[in-house]
Parts: structure tokens; sequence; C-alpha cells
């Protein structure tokens, strides 16, 4: 069992450098073999133990040398510099993975992977995210520069929409599928371009996804 418990509501922004649609989604290898990812979450509301946790903004820079099951992943975990400490405390705790089940959230699924946990990052994190219309903007200044937009029909130019549904995922229930551009910089570097992007609403705990029908 997990030693604090903690849950938390959220809307993220996540864009990766695989086709539309992810194959990771659905346990298929990922487009181009290997998986490069930057991710936002705005926490509307959530505590770890005592700590209140609304208001704050995480985000991560991710790369991995093939599938991400295979390991051998590196990640720079940002924190809004505008956390007080036990709120960053809380936060990289989360993101590490630890006071989680584990296999129950996406974070403790992917420590497994990680060769290498970068120092964490305490920044401002400029995040904007509307997730019906599948639009962000994400600017952690001298790390990350990513926006995220609707797919086009390539015939007529109209906004295209899907999305994925996972009544059983790690992440979210539903999210909202997009495309992105992104660039980083230090010592995870991604430039993703008119690649897969997603938006969704999240709803986690230590035990796990919090789905509607709960």
């Amino acid at each position: 069992m997990t030693e604090t418990t903690w849950t938390f509501k959220a809307r993220e922004f996540v864009h990766c450098n695989c086709a539309y649609g992810c194959p990771c989604q659905f346990n298929a290898l990922p487009t181009h073999g290997n998986c490069q990812a930057v991710a936002a979450l705005e926490i509307e509301e959530g505590r770890h133990g005592d700590t209140d946790i609304g208001g704050t903004r995480i985000a991560m820079i991710i790369a991995w040398p093939g599938a991400i099951h295979e390991g051998g992943g590196h990640v720079v975990p940002i924190v809004d510099e505008n956390a007080s400490e036990s709120q960053r405390e809380a936060l990289l705790r989360i993101m590490s993975g630890l006071d989680t089940v584990p296999g129950a959230t996406f974070f403790q699924v992917f420590s497994t992977t990680f060769e290498k946990m970068h120092d964490p990052v305490f920044a401002p994190i400029s995040l904007q995210i509307d997730i019906d219309g599948r639009i962000a903007r994400l600017v952690v200044p001298g790390w990350i520069d990513a926006r995220g937009e609707p797919i086009k029909n390539p015939v007529t130019g109209d906004e295209h929409r899907a999305r994925i549904n996972l009544p059983d995922g790690f992440e979210y229930e539903t999210c909202e599928v997009g495309r992105g551009w992104a660039k980083t910089s230090g010592p995870v570097n991604v430039q993703l371009e008119d690649s897969h992007a997603q938006f969704a609403h999240l709803h986690m705990t230590g035990s796990g996804v919090v789905h509607a029908a709960g």
C-alpha cells in the first residue's frame, strides 16, 4: 500500500513523435521505433496528504531510445516556480511514481522505464489548454516551446475530430486527439513536428484513474 494518499483533477496536454493517434495507446510499437514527448498538466484541484496541490502546474520532457517498455528513458521533471516547498515535494513524489500502487498510473509505470531522472527544474510554466478545441500552448522559458492544434482534413481543410477511449487506462479515460509541434533545450533534446498530440481531463489517485461511472 502507499504511504501517503493523493488525488487530483487536471487538464493535460501531451505531444509525442508518433503518427496521429499514437500506436502506444493501443499496445503497439511506436511509429518510428522510439518515443520522444513533452507533457504538461494544470492541476485544478488536488491533495497529497495534507498538502493542497490545486492551482499548480507540472511538465516533463521525456525520451526513450526504443519502445517505452524496453526502458532506457531519460526525463526532465519540471515544476512551476510558484509552487511552495511542500507542493514541490508532493508533485515530485507523484511524478516519480512514489506513493502510488504499482502499475496504477502512467507516472508510476513510466518511472520503472527511466534510466536517468535528471535534476528537477523549477521554472515558470505558461500553459493554455482547450480540450474540446484541441488547442494548447506550452512554454517553459529555456526548456520547452510547444503547441497543439486540431488535425485538418487534407482535402477540405476542415478540422477533424477523433477521440481515444481507454476504460482501463492508467492515464485518462478519454482524450481528444490532435497534432503538435515542439522544441526543447537541456539534457533531453526533443524536436517534434506535426505529430500526435492529446488533450484530456484527468482524475487520478495513487490507486489509479477515477472513472466517470465510479
